[in-house]
Formats: structure tokens, C-alpha cells, sequence
């Protein structure tokens, strides 16, 4: 496996632990739909977060979070809407970046809810 796949992967598992101890029930992972795919789906109360997650090893060329693209997020709403309508979930729909940066130095997690907002 490639090692910036292994740090993806890794970077998920970290996001997950994150969640859950936050009090997050994660509903799925790696959901695909059409050409879209979304890391986790994660429930708090009445609130379904749609989790991407980026991970880097090194901040040096951005935050991770400057590499959600406005076609990414155009797939990924497609996704999470035909997700609740297959569901029959009444719930709030709300978008989250798990920001991940790991290294020798140590690893940084930023949550940043409803993270669409700001693009």
C-alpha cells in the first residue's frame, strides 16, 4: 500500500476515535454513491454529520482542509442526500472536515463543523 494511502486510512481511524469520544454513533464509512464518496457518517441526537476527513504529514502546503474542492462537495451533497432519502431519516444534515496533520512531531486533529459553510 502506498504510504499516503496507509496515512488516509489512518488518518479515518484517528477520526473515528475522535467522534465516538465525542459521542458520535458512526452510521457508515466509505459510503459511495455515483462518483461520490464519503469517509463517515456520524450521528449525534438529531444531527447526521457528514465527516471528510484529510489527512497530511506536513502543513507545509496548506491545511488540510484547504483541499476539499467546491466538485467534491457538489458530489458529496448528491451523496448524503440520496443517503437520508434511501433511509427515511428525518434529521439535520450537516457538513464536518476532520483536519488531520501527523508527523514525527506529534498529530494534530481540528474538527471544524459545518465546515461548508465557509467555501
Amino acid at each position: 500500500m502506498a504510504e499516503h494511502n496507509q496515512l488516509g486510512q489512518e488518518g479515518e481511524e484517528m477520526a473515528v476515535a475522535h467522534l465516538l469520544k465525542k459521542g458520535y454513533k458512526i452510521v457508515a464509512r466509505n459510503f459511495r454513491y455515483q462518483k461520490a464518496e464519503v469517509d463517515i457518517i456520524a450521528r449525534k441526537d438529531n444531527v447526521l454529520a457528514v465527516v471528510e476527513v484529510k489527512t497530511r504529514s506536513t502543513p507545509d502546503f496548506g491545511d488540510p482542509q484547504d483541499f476539499v474542492k467546491k466538485k467534491q462537495i457538489n458530489q458529496l451533497v448528491k451523496a448524503i442526500d440520496y443517503f437520508v432519502n434511501e433511509h427515511n431519516l428525518e434529521v439535520e444534515v450537516r457538513f464536518d472536515i476532520i483536519a488531520i496533520i501527523k508527523n514525527k512531531a506529534g498529530t494534530r486533529i481540528e474538527h471544524l463543523e459545518d465546515a461548508f459553510l465557509h467555501f
